[in-house]
Formats: C-alpha cells, sequence, structure tokens
C-alpha cells in the first residue's frame, strides 16, 4: 500500500468503498488524535503518514475504524498483521455484489458469513457487519490472534451480537470442526497465507520496500513488515496455492452448507491450477473478481455447487 492516494488508484476502489479519495486526515485526526503526531506532507503536497512506520499505519487503521465504522476501541498484539483497510472493504463490497446484497435496502440478520483466519484484527466482521448488517463466525488458529479478536468484540457494542469466534485446534484442516451440522452459511471468505516459507516472506517484503522507494525516490533501505503478520498470517507449507488447493477439496463436503466459497488469490500464475481443480471437484460455477490498489493487483476467486 502506497503512502498516498492518487486518481488512478481511487478509480480501482469498489465504488461503494468509503475509503474512495484522499484520506481526510482533518476528520481522522479529529476522532482520533493520536494520530496527528504521525501525519506530514509527502512530496505531493498531501497531508499522509509514513507507511513505512507500523505504529503509523496502526494509528491510521484505529482512526479509520472509529471515524467510518464506529469502532471506539481496536487495537493487535505487535507483530501481527495490521491489514490496509481500503483493500479489505472491497473483498466486502465485492462479496455483496456476488451474494446480490448490495443495496442497503437489503439489510437483513438473517446473512451468515464464514471468515477463515479472522486474524487478531477481525477486520473482515468489522467492515462486514457496519455496512450490510451481516452476522459473522470467525475461525482461528492462534490462540493469541483469538483472544485479541475476542477483545475487540467485547470492547464494541456493536459487534457483540455480530461477530462469534471458534478456535481450529487443528492446525491442517479449514472448514473440518469448524462447521456444524445444520449450520448455513451464504458464503465463506478467506484470505489465506501468501508464501511458503519465513524466507520468501522477508525477501516479499524487501522487493516490496525497493518498489516503494524507488517510486518515491528514497534512498535508505529498510526491509520492515510494516503492516506486520505472525508466521502463520505469512506463510504456510506449499504457500497460498496449497492453502487453497486444500480448501477446495474440503469445501466439497460442506457443498450444502456454504452457498459460494471465496478467496483471495494474490498469485496469478496459481488461477490454471485452481481452476482445474474446482473443474475435478465439479463445482457448478466459478466467478474470478479482479481487485486493485495502487500497484498491487489481486483477485477473489469463488466457486459454488448450488
Amino acid at each position: 500500500m502506497s503512502g498516498y492516494k492518487n486518481e488512478d488508484e481511487i478509480s480501482k476502489l469498489h465504488p461503494r468503498n468509503k475509503h474512495l479519495g484522499l484520506y481526510d486526515f482533518k476528520s481522522l485526526t479529529t476522532v482520533y488524535p493520536e494520530l496527528s503526531s504521525f501525519v506530514k506532507l509527502n512530496t505531493f503536497g498531501n497531508e499522509s503518514i509514513s507507511f513505512f512506520d507500523p505504529k503509523a499505519v496502526k494509528s491510521l487503521n484505529s482512526a479509520l475504524l472509529k471515524l467510518y465504522y464506529r469502532i471506539d476501541n481496536w487495537d493487535i498484539p505487535e507483530g501481527y498483521l495490521c491489514p490496509p483497510i481500503p483493500g479489505r472493504a472491497d473483498y466486502i463490497h465485492n462479496l455483496a455484489d456476488l451474494i446480490n446484497h448490495n443495496e442497503i435496502s437489503q439489510i437483513t440478520t438473517q446473512i451468515k458469513i464464514l471468515d477463515i483466519g479472522v486474524g487478531a484484527n477481525c477486520i473482515y466482521p468489522i467492515i462486514g457487519s457496519h455496512e450490510y448488517g451481516w452476522k459473522f463466525t470467525g475461525v482461528e488458529i492462534d490462540e493469541v490472534a483469538y483472544n485479541s479478536a475476542q477483545n475487540i468484540i467485547t470492547a464494541n457494542q456493536i459487534l457483540k451480537d455480530n461477530v462469534e469466534l471458534r478456535y481450529q485446534n487443528n492446525a491442517e484442516l479449514i472448514f473440518f470442526d469448524v462447521i456444524k451440522k445444520d449450520e448455513y452459511f451464504e458464503a465463506s471468505m478467506c484470505n489465506p497465507p501468501f508464501h511458503s516459507s519465513a524466507e520468501e516472506a522477508m525477501k516479499g517484503s524487501l522487493r516490496k520496500t525497493k518498489g516503494i522507494q524507488k517510486h518515491k525516490n528514497i534512498k535508505e533501505i529498510k526491509p520492515i513488515l510494516n503492516f506486520g503478520g505472525q508466521a502463520h498470517e505469512l506463510w504456510c507449507a506449499g504457500g497460498e496455492a496449497a492453502f487453497i488447493h486444500n480448501m477446495i477439496i474440503e469445501s466439497v463436503d460442506f457443498a450444502r452448507q456454504v452457498n459460494w466459497f471465496t478467496t483471495l488469490v494474490s498469485k496469478e500464475t496459481n488461477l490454471p491450477k485452481i481452476y482445474k481443480l474446482l473443474e475435478k471437484v465439479n463445482a457448478k460455477k466459478v466467478q474470478t473478481i479482479n481487485m486493485s490498489q495502487g500497484n498491487k493487483t489481486s483477485r477473489i476467486v469463488a466457486w459454488t455447487y448450488n
């Protein structure tokens, strides 16, 4: 995520995304004064923050969540994933389009969403429950992340009736031991681990850092995971491809309990194998929804057996 927004970046966000346009730092610092110390003019003469500074990124997220999603108390443990909110919001809005729930007048408490890997930040349930009134079940394998997400729910009254967490004891499983008998979800969503090893994750961070510094003509190189992330959030054996492969295989057993299975796919090169496997398991319909923010491009792959 870049340290500023330009017109090209803005145009790529979903039209219902609350974060279209430049960040309104006047409003953000009004609701969250702690952000003020990080706001400075960038080379384009716009107010911004240093996106190389994890504390600044975390402070911006706290302000965005308070201003736009009525979250007064949000915190994450040091080193855990601090996600770029505009991009996460795009997943939610595109998911709403997929399940034909894209109008405010259609808001209902009946729609249930399963969030695989809710994370310490609890970001998808926060945005989805606020924007569409969805009820979320968040799944987490990391005890610290689970407790952090639960603290966020407990500390914000508007989340208490809309978000439930479940702990997955077996890191090898995705849907098994999580979805209960006779339980139904309109959709599942997931931001799978991207890398196949810790070394690959650090190399990816270094490449991103160098790319941003070249774009902004910054000489000093500091390969910092500015958006954080623990091992299970950033990598798993086989990386994104293996994780999604396992997700598709497991989805067959829950074809009648989840209408749409969805996942982010960051690596375009993984798509052919994903499509081939979905054909093999007889998915009735497959959709690919492209998304981009700044220089980052990804997509949602969705499939259904109905």
